[in-house]
């Protein structure tokens, strides 16, 4: 060979690998807020500061949490609910605004303020459940969104993304292969490539094992917890070991099919529930977590995409929400790696420098009490009273596969009381239920069921209250239906 062979061949792998490397994105994680007393924006930010995480995906612009954010250095990415898709889509000047308020002014520049990246217009339009109701909206938002970055001159600083959802691309025979997107979608979604492709931002997309392992027979717990004992899945000549990769070539090949192959991906929300469900614990989504990043860490990529991960991925979701709508199942509020108080359920290295999380510090809490049944009263109403609560209040840990699914009566319906009892602030005539509620201040937690005890917060109750209404007609329908109080 050649000596001069040599340092060239040296320089071209050094540069190969460090390319590979610079594929792999950060993992971030979605911070959401819809919880009825939500850990304090500053206290979050110290959170996610302490675990040496450097990016962030809202689902709105909530002023709070972007002042929080401000100096911080973490990459930001903000959200329009779908709600707003229907105004920016009709009116420049509503786009314009909004840009004005949420992005413009808190935009960092190389000094202070908050390092937005991206704007997310809308959270999931896609989503089936959801029909037309956001579809006709999507790009003349985005496209509106877009041209007011350009105005604020934010052009190339921040990208305009849609976050698309799990079930906007299938395939009928669970062959990546044959991946494709919904009929229904298909049109929009090309404009939609065609969009970002133009103004080189990435498709950000869910992928969701959890969801997929309950929705499809064929898919087994261990091959979506990156088991390498699980029964593996051909497509022709490639090989899947897992459900992510099975999903995400799924993905690429509805990519390719509507001509863009190549264009980046990041996994904007994937993650594993802790309760509500049949395999949603701590345990598990620790085991999920491990897999995942040591399968990121590797960098071999899927079978359609070797050695090209996606460039980023964000975590769902950083803390429990117990207001989130269960729509899709009780697991909807648990989907956080640390409890809705800052504390880590599981312990698992993305890259923080550090196996064990660092857990919120200093929170404050409400006095330590609960609200119980009162044994020494006639408990024969008591069914309807705790159902009465949890239309309000949260329950979903009593449901089958919940951390409170096997606690005896009357114990449930003390936990449906302090439910609704800490969701009121403790205020004494919410541990009332017609004299069948005691206040005591010996925690009635059982084994894994836990009894909270909510946080201190500066939002009204007037707020609390609008939030805890909303899907009353929702939850009393469902919760009727698991709630088993006459054990």
């Amino acid at each position: 060979m050649h000596p001069n062979l040599c340092p060239n061949i040296v320089f071209f792998f050094f540069f190969t690998i460090l390319g590979l490397i610079a594929r792999v994105g950060a993992i971030g994680m979605n911070w959401g807020t819809t919880a009825s007393h939500p850990l304090p924006p500053p206290k979050v930010v110290e959170l996610l500061k302490s675990n040496n995480i450097t990016k962030v995906k809202l689902s709105d612009a909530d002023p709070l949490v972007l002042q929080a954010l401000s100096e911080s250095n973490i990459g930001v990415t903000v959200g329009i609910p779908n709600t707003m898709l229907r105004s920016f889509n009709s009116s420049k000047k509503a786009a314009e605004s909004w840009v004005h308020d949420n992005v413009t002014r808190y935009f960092s520049n190389g000094g202070s303020g908050v390092r937005i990246e991206y704007v997310a217009v809308g959270d999931e339009p896609f989503l089936q459940r959801y029909g037309e109701q956001f579809l006709p909206f999507v790009i003349g938002a985005a496209t509106n969104i877009q041209a007011a970055l350009i105005k604020a001159n934010l052009e190339g600083k921040v990208r305009v993304v849609v976050p698309c959802s799990f079930d906007a691309f299938l395939s009928e025979s669970n062959l990546p292969s044959k991946g494709h997107f919904r009929s229904d979608v298909n049109k929009t979604m090309i404009q939609l490539l065609t969009f970002l492709s133009k103004h080189n931002s990435p498709f950000f997309v869910t992928i969701s094992p959890f969801i997929t392992l309950h929705q499809n027979k064929n898919i087994s717990l261990d091959f979506s917890l990156f088991k390498e004992t699980a029964h593996r899945h051909n497509d022709s000549r490639r090989t899947y070991k897992n459900s992510f990769d099975l999903s995400y070539d799924t993905l690429v090949n509805a990519l390719w099919t509507v001509g863009f192959p190549k264009i980046d991906i990041v996994v904007a929300q994937i993650g594993w529930p802790t309760d509500g469900a049949t395999n949603a614990t701590s345990s598990v989504a620790e085991t999920f977590m491990k897999g995942l990043t040591n399968h990121l860490r590797s960098k071999l990529g899927t079978p359609l995409r070797p050695r090209d991960p996606p460039i980023e991925i964000y975590i769902f979701s950083l803390l429990d929400e117990d207001q989130r709508s269960i729509t899709t199942g009780n697991f909807e509020r648990h989907w956080g790696v640390f409890t809705f108080d800052g504390q880590a359920k599981y312990h698992v290295d993305f890259g923080q420098g550090s196996k064990n999380f660092v857990n919120a510090q200093n929170v404050e809490y409400l006095p330590a009490k609960w609200c119980v049944v009162n044994n020494n009263r006639d408990l024969s109403n008591a069914t309807a009273s705790a159902t009465e609560a949890c239309s309000v209040a949260d329950c979903t840990a009593l449901s089958p596969g919940g951390s409170c699914f096997n606690i005896s009566w009357p114990g449930n319906i003390s936990y449906a009381f302090n439910s609704y009892y800490q969701q009121h602030d403790q205020r004494p005539d919410s541990c009332d239920f017609g004299g069948l509620g005691l206040i005591t201040t010996v925690d009635p937690s059982v084994d894994n069921c836990r009894f909270s005890v909510e946080l201190r917060t500066s939002r009204s109750d007037s707020l609390h209250q609008s939030c805890y209404f909303q899907w009353t007609t929702l939850l009393t329908t469902t919760l009727v239906c698991f709630l088993r109080f006459t054990w």
